[in-house]
């Protein structure tokens, strides 16, 4: 499965995201938000106004969330 994270410069949640990530040996990519104006257009579109937006597979969310980063593991 592709996890990508959308993140953006000094966001704590999205730093939090991806630690926890790292931390359960999960692999993903990391897509600045404030550099790529396709990214922001996609997560735009999905209804995210927040960093970070986690696609993993067929699921996406917004934000910090540790109970959909375990269920990843």
């Amino acid at each position: 499965m592709t996890i990508i994270v959308y993140s953006k410069p000094a966001c704590v949640q999205c730093t939090a995201t991806t630690r926890a990530l790292a931390a359960r040996g999960l692999e993903f990519e990391l897509v600045d938000l404030t550099e790529d104006a396709q990214a922001l257009a996609r997560v735009t579109e999905l209804g995210y106004r927040q960093a970070p937006v986690v696609m993993a597979g067929d699921d996406h969310w917004a934000g910090f969330r540790p109970d959909k980063i375990g269920a990843l593991s």
